[in-house]
């Protein structure tokens, strides 16, 4: 019985953390129009690292998700 109430726990735990990692987009992405607006010739360098931010957050989350269901 003691491992199902751990199985809900890390479920909810991987529900918070698919949070951040939602909020973690929306503030790579924020920067990265609110850079491009105040310099748009900037476009072709801030691209890559909004990118690499975006694929960063979203390992975080799956990292996540692997964790809920190993432990």
């Amino acid at each position: 019985m003691e491992g199902i109430i751990n199985g809900n726990i890390n479920l909810v735990g991987y529900g918070l953390s698919a949070i951040g990692g939602g909020i973690g987009v929306g503030l790579v992405f924020a920067a990265y129009i609110n850079g491009v607006a105040r310099q748009p010739e900037a476009q072709r360098v801030l691209q890559p690292i909004a990118f690499l931010g975006l694929a960063l957050t979203e390992a975080l989350a799956i990292l996540g998700l692997v964790f809920a269901f190993v432990l």
